[in-house]
């Protein structure tokens, strides 16, 4: 996996789709791509590279003559990615709340 996909994993999608993932592993990746609201290629893209790093396993539960419907399991360590990454998210919105705050301190 190249650096950039590894860098992609770090974006507010990847972070809400784990979130979903984590409560609606059954959600398809259509489903995904309307409610977070971002592209079912993006939502393809950052599921394969979450399947890739090990973050998540994609188990067929349910065949139809037309396709494959998969329940998208978040694995031990992508639970801990989570977590990372809801971190890292909150650090930076909180240091930018307080250097917004700062310009308007008398």
């Amino acid at each position: 996996m190249n650096n950039s996909r590894m860098t992609n994993l770090e974006s507010e999608d990847v972070l809400r789709i784990l979130q979903i993932l984590k409560e609606y592993p059954e959600m398809t990746q259509r489903d995904l791509s309307r409610i977070v609201g971002i592209s079912l290629g993006k939502v393809n893209f950052i599921l394969k590279a979450m399947i890739h790093k090990g973050l998540v396993k994609a188990h067929n539960f349910k065949k139809s003559s037309n396709k494959k419907v998969y329940i998208y399991m978040l694995t031990p360590s992508g639970i801990e990615e989570k977590a990372r990454i809801t971190y890292r998210f909150l650090k930076k919105r909180f240091r930018n709340m307080n250097s917004w705050k700062n310009r308007f301190d008398c």
